[in-house]
């Protein structure tokens, strides 16, 4: 069933009639959980300032000069460098130098001077560290000891994750097709609960990580699913903003995240807490209907219609008999006979030095995308002051972003507003490391811009790479950017964790990467006021055709909302 056939139910019942609106906000309301629990970990698994235990009993514990600290405090003073150290004396008189991996036992047990020279012997921190809990009480790293030598552990934590993602969303798109929708929101929604309140309780970190994990295959695989299940609800007029906007309700998780960290420091009641904003859509979505579209596509005629005619009666519209809508298929320009589907490879993709040349840019837009929305968001902790305020800015500007990418990609076009977005992202990076420390402030509102940079340019990119590809591949297109998506989103974590290494790593990376994908994005069409390529030849003539027209133009959003149903179809959602 070709989807402009489907627009005429939409124009009988309503494009987004209340009975759509309830629906969407219900849907979009679980995408907050799936923000949550995408950046949950930003606060869980931070590494606390540390010092190695002691064997016994403390009496005295001395730093530099000062002696008149408890040792439980010591931890928050090993930031100055890597040479410094606690000094601790036993009960039973033996003297200790402390570090963060390490502790070193003084053979001379009668001086105690900071400063020594004599013969000390090195020992592994066999009973633990004692952790700064200024900040926070617990957190999946103090919970396992995961540092030092452990401490690739606690690297795993988010890229593990982000793997998930990459599973769940293939996985079920799957199902979605073959059990329908309806299933499919239910139960990855109440696994998101399950899981979620599983890994808060996890007694070891082996059970917590494969909770984790499976958290991300269902958080992930209900981003895929519901959106194509709002999306086949929805009618093309109001597709596009129904669609990019989903991602801000993705962003108000954000904002949940930053505050409940700040309120909760103990990472398995945070944990728990953040579970169960997925609660009421648990107890509601056996009420969510099946959509029309997936029952027609099994047989299930009279089902449909049932629905067509409740959604019809919501949005106080006459019905409309889907007998009708069949006979106006079977009789559409693909003929009264059924063609053979065609399969198409990767290699589609690369049909000739243009396209290949596209493709290439495409996916490293897609890259480029995911590297720097996880970044700014998984380095929020380091930009100074507040980690939670900082956090919570970062997740304000997204929803503007998306706001204005609704807008200018209609008005100046869609490659001038990806282009210029990935520069703006760009230079903001540049100019975060150029910042001084002290001067945070300043550093923070520079991240906020390159947040909604970096936001614009990946809520745009979904609806550019359907645009700048045939219809017979366009699915594909969009399916394996979003692959290469995941794998930025799986180095996003190791980008941050080498800021112990240079603080603006990540900010380097992600800012060359943006000026390269601008530049690149420069040498792409435009697509604004263009019909949707069906051939090779079409999309091949996008270039010659945007050099020639681009001045006479019009903005248009009709290609847009058949994007939506054409390149995240049911069958596809499992690419994404």
């Amino acid at each position: 069933m070709g989807s402009r056939h489907f627009e005429w139910i939409y124009d009988h019942v309503g494009h987004f009639g209340r009975f759509q609106r309830v629906l969407y906000f219900i849907c979009a309301f679980q995408n907050i959980s799936c923000g949550i629990h995408y950046l949950a970990s930003v606060f869980m698994g931070v590494t606390p300032r540390h010092v190695c235990r002691p064997p016994g009993n403390v009496s005295l514990v001395v730093f530099h000069n000062h002696s008149n600290w408890s040792l439980e405090d010591t931890g928050a003073l090993l930031s100055s460098g890597q040479k410094d150290y606690v000094m601790v004396q036993l009960q039973n008189g033996e003297i200790w130098e402390l570090s963060r991996c390490s502790r070193n036992k003084r053979e001379n047990t009668s001086s105690l001077d900071y400063e020594y020279t004599g013969s000390k012997k090195e020992f592994p921190c066999v009973d633990g560290y004692i952790y700064d809990q200024n900040t926070w009480k617990s957190t999946a790293v103090t919970q396992w000891n995961l540092v030092c030598d452990r401490k690739w552990l606690a690297m795993l934590i988010q890229p593990l994750f982000m793997f998930g993602v990459l599973l769940g969303s293939v996985t079920f798109g799957y199902f979605s097709d073959r059990l329908g929708r309806r299933v499919v929101l239910w139960a990855t929604s109440s696994g998101m609960f399950l899981f979620g309140i599983a890994a808060a309780f996890a007694v070891d970190y082996y059970i917590f990580m494969a909770a984790r994990f499976f958290l991300a295959m269902v958080a992930s695989g209900y981003l895929v699913v519901g959106f194509v299940y709002v999306m086949e609800f929805i009618g093309m007029k109001s597709r596009t903003w129904a669609s990019v906007h989903l991602h801000s309700f993705f962003a108000v998780g954000t904002l949940l995240v930053a505050l409940t960290g700040y309120l909760v420091r103990t990472w398995w009641l945070y944990q728990m807490i953040l579970s169960t904003v997925t609660v009421p859509f648990v107890l509601c979505c056996w009420l969510l209907p099946e959509t029309p579209f997936w029952l027609l596509s099994e047989g299930r005629y009279e089902e449909a219609q049932k629905i067509v005619d409740i959604m019809a009666k919501w949005n106080r519209t006459s019905s409309c008999k889907l007998s009708e809508f069949l006979s106006l298929d079977l009789q559409g320009p693909v003929g009264n006979s059924p063609t053979e589907v065609q399969k198409h490879s990767l290699s589609h993709l690369f049909y000739n030095w243009n396209i290949a040349t596209r493709t290439l840019t495409v996916w490293l837009i897609w890259f480029t995308g995911s590297l720097g929305f996880y970044s700014f968001s998984l380095n929020s902790v380091n930009l100074g002051g507040n980690e939670y305020l900082n956090l919570f800015l970062l997740g304000v500007v997204e929803i503007p972003a998306y706001t204005f990418v609704c807008i200018a990609m209609d008005k100046v076009g869609r490659r001038t507003v990806l282009a210029y977005s990935l520069f703006c992202s760009a230079l903001t990076c540049g100019v975060v490391m150029v910042i001084p420390h002290k001067h945070y402030i300043l550093g923070v509102v520079a991240a906020m811009v390159g947040k909604f940079a970096i936001g614009a340019a990946f809520g745009l990119i979904y609806l550019y790479t359907a645009e700048l590809y045939p219809t017979i591949v366009r699915s594909l297109a969009v399916g394996s950017g979003s692959m290469v998506c995941r794998l930025a989103s799986i180095l996003a974590p190791f980008s941050v964790d080498l800021s112990s290494v240079w603080i603006f790593i990540p900010q380097l990376f992600v800012g060359t990467m943006a000026f390269l994908s601008g530049v690149l994005t420069l040498k792409l069409p435009e697509t604004l006021g263009k019909q949707l390529a069906t051939t090779w030849e079409e999309a091949a003539k996008l270039e010659s055709e945007n050099e020639s027209n681009s001045s006479k133009l019009l903005p248009t959003t009709n290609n847009s909302g058949l994007e939506k149903t054409e390149a995240m179809t049911p069958r596809d959602s499992g690419l994404g």
